[in-house]
């Protein structure tokens, strides 16, 4: 293949909305082997590895949305393998709104946390 010819991804700017509303959903989105945490967020929106998304999360009765910046960090396509739902993996950036994430979610999740309970990640 001609080198001009080669695909060029660029990181796009992108606003992920998600609302948890159990404990049992957060365990199953939250990522802790990622470094920083991260968590899937079910979406039929293209993106690709390295994108650059803006998270808006609801967490259980909390009326707040907190805001945390992110890296898309996989893919699960549709019509993925062992019915997989189709989204991304997002792992929190390294500031002090990622911090603020992982720490809220590994206090809601505290004993979950080393569950074999299957997950949308792995």
């Amino acid at each position: 293949m001609d080198p001009k010819q080669q695909p060029v991804t660029t990181a796009r700017a992108g606003v992920l909305s998600l609302n948890i509303n159990s404990k049992s959903a957060l365990y199953a989105a939250y990522m802790p082997f990622l470094k920083n945490g991260g968590l899937f967020i079910p979406t039929a929106k293209h993106y690709g590895p390295g994108d650059e998304v803006f998270m808006l999360l609801q967490l259980m009765d909390d009326p707040a949305r907190l805001a945390v910046k992110g890296r898309i960090t996989w893919i699960t396509p549709a019509n993925a393998q062992n019915n997989k739902t189709q989204g991304v993996g997002v792992q929190f950036t390294p500031d002090e709104g990622g911090n603020a994430v992982k720490i809220k979610i590994e206090q809601i999740l505290a004993n979950a946390l080393g569950s074999s309970r299957p997950t949308h990640t792995l």
